[in-house]
């Protein structure tokens, strides 16, 4: 079972997400909260799969709940994936580099949501189609200057190079076609990377691809 927590301070928006969750025979709704604080006590308390957080939020926003939740080391394996109602939101940034897994958009398809839940607990970024190259070109305009690239020191050759593919916001079946591999190989490239820099997930291998300066802005055509 995949175990949901939902954390969004609009009753309805709660009671329609946990509607279709809980009607899947996977996917167990295990907790709701209307704040960041009441989030926070939530995943502590039920240690869900997902967590559905909503960006804005009163007492304690999503984003500062979610740097609680990435921040423990004891709730690593929790995933986050945000909320929002329009597809740039002016937070979503901060949200990937608060250490979320993805961001959805609160209209998305209920197959949509149904996917994006199991996906993330394989260890797959969760974006909205559509937004994740201008997502990440976002990112690049606001980062930082890289630091010196001594975290990449741990990682081959190809590995840098999936990784670079990974932050110009290629899929495993593109990067695959790019390397001329099976996508079982390039999957398989991208979980090492993650393991040697301990990255939480795909979102922050993009994170840690520009700030390393292996992924320069422009560098998405």
């Amino acid at each position: 079972m995949i175990r949901v927590a939902l954390a969004d301070d609009q009753l309805l928006v709660r009671a329609g997400f946990r509607a279709l969750l809980a009607a899947q025979p996977d996917i167990e709704v295990v907790g709701e909260a209307a704040d960041g604080e009441q989030a926070l006590a939530l995943v502590r308390e039920r240690r869900p799969d997902v967590v559905l957080m909503d960006i804005r939020m009163p007492v304690l926003d999503g984003l500062a709940a979610t740097r609680g939740i990435t921040g423990d080391p004891a709730l690593g394996e929790v995933k986050v994936v945000m909320l929002t109602t329009f597809e740039l939101d002016e937070y979503v940034f901060e949200a990937i580099r608060s250490g979320a897994s993805g961001f959805l958009v609160k209209d998305t398809e209920p197959d949509e949501l149904l996917r994006a839940v199991r996906a993330v607990v394989g260890g797959d970024a969760l974006l909205s189609p559509g937004v994740t190259r201008r997502l990440i070109a976002e990112f690049a305009a606001r980062s930082r200057e890289p630091a010196p690239a001594a975290v990449l020191a741990e990682l081959t050759e190809r590995e840098r190079e999936v990784m670079a593919l990974v932050g110009m916001g290629l899929s495993n079946q593109e990067i695959a076609r790019r390397l001329v591999v099976s996508p079982l190989t390039a999957k398989t490239h991208v979980s090492r990377t993650m393991v040697k820099l301990g990255a939480r997930d795909r979102a922050q291998l993009v994170v840690l691809a520009y700030e390393s300066g292996l992924v320069r802005p422009g560098w998405l055509g």
